[in-house]
């Protein structure tokens, strides 16, 4: 992945207050894959990554996301591959960071969900901070109103 910001690379904040993220991810995924675009899945520890494989498998039981773990043998072909690294070797344009850690490097991606809870509220605040402060970067912020998604101020 080129260490070059992408023009108008859109960062969508979601705050999650009510639903964990193994329940956000797999709806993002799905819109994303809907829309024809490849996704890396960001987790920094292997029983997130673990969690949110399983998640992908089970959310809709008359379906599931097909996806794998980066490093597996196929893993140029997978249109979601999960891994803890800013490194799309399937060539996903889509990055989600399920952690809540903000990455530099994901600024690389023509779009990114960053995914953070109240407890990393501070950090996300952070990373507001210093992308609304690049003019190539076009944030937008994501909360939860009942059972659905709405974008805030």
């Amino acid at each position: 992945m080129e260490n070059l910001v992408n023009a108008a690379v859109r960062v969508d904040f979601y705050h999650l207050t009510r639903d964990p993220v193994e329940k956000l991810v797999p709806m993002l995924a799905s819109k994303s894959l809907d829309v024809g675009k490849r996704i890396l899945l960001l987790a920094s520890d292997a029983d997130s990554r673990a969690t949110l494989s399983k998640a992908l498998w089970s959310d809709d039981p008359a379906s599931f996301l097909a996806h794998d773990v980066a490093g597996s043998e196929r893993q140029a072909d997978q249109p979601i591959l999960i891994s803890d690294r800013c490194d799309p070797a399937n060539g996903a344009p889509y990055g989600i960071l399920s952690d809540g850690y903000w990455r530099d490097d994901a600024l690389a991606f023509e779009r990114v969900f960053f995914l953070f809870s109240v407890e990393q509220i501070d950090q996300a605040r952070t990373a507001w901070r210093d992308l609304t402060a690049n003019p190539d970067v076009t944030p937008r912020y994501w909360k939860q109103d009942g059972g659905r998604w709405v974008e805030g101020p």
